[in-house]
């Protein structure tokens, strides 16, 4: 006895693109003829089988809704009135850099003016001790000037970090809320095309944040 499981299909009227198969095993008598016709039947059913995977991905792909979503979020930023406040304080610490170095600098010319006019008159060791004085505020400078530097940009971090955020988490509060499969962002630069039914977020997210 040879036992070949011929194949009924039955689509659920309540299931969406998924297609169930079920086997029903049937006995059949061995003989030549009948071995031949099972083997035909086996290649007919893996052919059907084969198309049926093809027709249950395009069928469950098709009814999978892409919804699409874009945003500039620079524009975003400089819309929000925390990233006014931000600048302002930016700007204050800068002018408080600047006070300083100003005054490194004009310790420094001062101190070097009156060396040029009174080094003819001073002893050896008297100038020597001068221009060490001198060399060592213009490495001072030198030092402040870079340091001020990677203390403007860890301020300007410190001061946007949370701005950014803040707006990162309503874009993605509202992408989830309305259920949007991708958002660009086309402020980057990169984004040269995406889809025409993609839909402007900016209007929600202004509207989350309270703007």
């Amino acid at each position: 006895m040879v036992i070949i499981k011929k194949y009924y299909i039955v689509r659920r009227p309540e299931s969406f693109g998924i297609i169930f198969i079920f086997a029903k095993l049937i006995r059949l008598q061995y003989t030549p003829a009948t071995f031949k016709q099972g083997n035909k039947l086996n290649s007919y059913m893996k052919k059907v089988l084969f198309l049926l995977a093809i027709m249950a991905s395009v069928s469950t792909f098709a009814q999978t809704k892409q919804k699409f979503g874009h945003i500039n979020s620079n524009e975003l930023l400089q819309a929000m009135p925390e990233n006014n406040q931000a600048k302002e304080a930016l700007q204050q610490y800068t002018k408080e850099l600047e006070t300083q170095l100003m005054s490194m600098q004009a310790e420094l010319e001062q101190k070097y003016t009156d060396y040029l006019a009174k080094k003819d008159s001073l002893l050896p060791l008297i100038q020597k001790n001068r221009e060490t004085e001198l060399n060592d505020l213009n490495a001072r400078i030198q030092q402040f000037q870079q340091t001020a530097q990677q203390e403007l940009q860890n301020k300007e971090m410190q001061l946007l970090q949370p701005i950014i955020e803040k707006a990162r988490n309503a874009i993605r509060e509202v992408s989830k809320e309305k259920e949007y499969t991708y958002v660009f962002d086309t402020s980057t630069g990169a984004l040269v095309y995406w889809p025409e039914g993609s839909d402007d977020l900016m209007p929600l997210v202004k509207a989350k944040l309270g703007m």
